[in-house]
């Protein structure tokens, strides 16, 4: 994630309470009860994924966050049913970042925090400056692993060779947090973690595989649209190939399985039910009368070109409808670049490709930061969103949405096909993720939503959950485990979990 400078999120959490507990975790236990496994065998559990699995949240990973991820509050639940000791590569602070070799690695900077304005009100997120990293990567974890999450892998990633190369890192082929805990040079994740021989497992892929594409505001491609079945030439901000995911994913299963374990596999969610998505509404801009009329007289040659771009039959009239900007008093939507509209750039006719969001536009998080600001300062007509569009990367279309859709409903036929196959438990995360982006969730305190900053289920990047968000999804893995292997595994009380918090640490 990139560091965020978000102007208008002030907007969204200045007048709302920022919701906290300090309280030790508790278990929700009673004295006297018994918990057994039912057919599973919990005496070793090992987890595969990415950074969902590995407890990265704010924009980082660090060690907080891994005390809080999914699989550690799941590990700690199975000791009271023959679980064993649960180990974590974990990092050396709270600060984020990673070093190789004492110099920082671009790209893994420090942790968001919530800054305050001074005066004990929320200024919006802020990159953590109270202290320097100290994780270095070229200091090797040593010793036994149970959590094998690597933050920004893909499906594929996980069986590539070399991806935990020291050496690649520098090269940008091989991912740093794996580097820290791999077996060797040349190791994979996926046979690093099937050496580990557990008992028991669970797998959670796939969310990368779509996500890029989607926070980059589709500007990647769809390797399905492409039949592009290299996963080499995959881009961090494509959409993977289905045949590839489904090829990658039974292997990882068949490594996982090879040894007699039982386990569960967790689908993917909607991404666009996460805040990164859904915390600046479509029609950001107000506008008076006055300025409404004088920014249409402004868009009236470029409406008269889409009139003569019909006659002329490059694009139809319905094209002509949807690309057609009119502004009025009110809330507005904005002018983008829509990359999937006809070009008619080259014609004689010379339009650009924009027109206005609709109410089912996705403008992504970061976009907040330049909406409403002049594209050039010395010009005061220059306003973003209005007069200069956003730019294809700031907004996730429908049709672009279409095809992370698509992709997804694909990923997970695979895994709850592999399920069954397997007899492995299936989770349904999908499912869960929407209960807490539409109707939220009930807990002993309050109710968990997708709400920034205050909804307590998601941290300050937009798209990986809080503590709080982690202990739920918990949760939703233990009842799934439960009804398969019929285990009776103890829930967590979400409620004893924090979530964001004010602070004034950031320099």
């Amino acid at each position: 994630m990139k560091n965020l400078n978000i102007k208008l999120i002030t907007l969204f959490i200045a007048s709302a309470a920022i919701i906290s507990c300090d309280k030790d975790f508790d278990n929700a236990i009673e004295d006297g009860d018994v918990y057994t496994s039912g057919e599973a065998d919990f005496s070793k559990y090992v987890t595969v994924g990415n950074s969902l699995t590995a407890g990265y949240a704010d924009g980082a990973l660090y060690l907080n966050g891994q005390l809080n991820s999914y699989p550690n509050i799941i590990a700690g639940q199975m000791q009271f049913a023959g679980g064993g000791e649960f180990n974590q590569p974990l990092v050396n602070d709270n600060a984020g970042g990673l070093l190789a070799g004492g110099v920082p690695i671009p790209g893994f900077g420090n942790r968001l925090v919530l800054a305050s304005d001074g005066m004990g009100a929320p200024a919006g997120p802020a990159v953590y400056t109270g202290a320097a990293p100290t994780t270095d990567i070229t200091n090797k974890v040593t010793g036994p692993i149970n959590n094998f999450g690597v933050p920004g892998a893909r499906v594929f990633h996980l069986a590539a060779p070399n991806y935990g190369s020291l050496g690649g890192v520098l090269a940008g082929t091989a991912n740093p947090y794996y580097a820290r805990f791999s077996s060797s040079e040349s190791s994979s994740v996926i046979a690093d973690a099937a050496a580990a021989n557990g008992t028991f497992f669970t797998l959670w892929i796939g969310n990368n595989d779509i996500l890029g594409y989607a926070t980059s505001g589709g500007a990647g491609v769809d390797n399905n649209e492409l039949n592009n079945v290299d996963p080499s030439t995959q881009g961090n901000n494509s959409i993977t190939n289905n045949n590839v995911f489904a090829g990658v994913y039974q292997q990882l299963v068949a490594g996982l399985t090879a040894n007699g374990a039982k386990g569960s596999l967790v689908n993917i969610p909607d991404v666009t039910s996460i805040p990164y998505f859904t915390t600046v509404p479509p029609n950001p801009i107000p506008l008076d009368g006055p300025t409404a009329a004088f920014v249409n007289s402004n868009y009236a040659p470029y409406n008269g070109g889409l009139q003569a771009a019909v006659t002329n039959g490059f694009i139809t009239a319905a094209e002509a409808s949807q690309r057609t900007i009119n502004f009025t008093a009110g809330q507005n939507f904005v002018v983008i670049v829509d990359n999937d509209l006809t070009d008619i750039s080259g014609s004689p006719i010379q339009l650009p490709s924009w027109r206005q969001t609709t109410a089912n536009d996705l403008i992504v998080f970061t976009a907040a930061a330049v909406l409403g600001t002049l594209a050039d300062p010395s010009n005061p007509a220059s306003i973003i969103g209005v007069a200069v569009p956003l730019t294809n990367q700031q907004v996730l279309t429908t049709t672009e949405q279409v095809r992370v859709s698509n992709a997804q409903q694909s990923y997970n036929a695979t895994i709850e096909a592999l399920a069954a196959a397997n007899g492995l438990a299936y989770v349904d995360a999908r499912a869960a993720l929407a209960q807490v982006a539409t109707t939220g969730v009930p807990f002993n305190g309050g109710v968990l939503t997708s709400t920034y900053a205050t909804g307590g289920g998601f941290s300050l990047d937009g798209v990986h959950p809080s503590a709080r968000g982690y202990a739920f999804t918990a949760n939703t893995i233990i009842d799934a485990i439960n009804a398969t292997y019929g285990s009776t595994l103890p829930k967590v009380d979400i409620g004893a979990y924090s979530t964001i918090q004010l602070s004034d640490s950031v320099q």
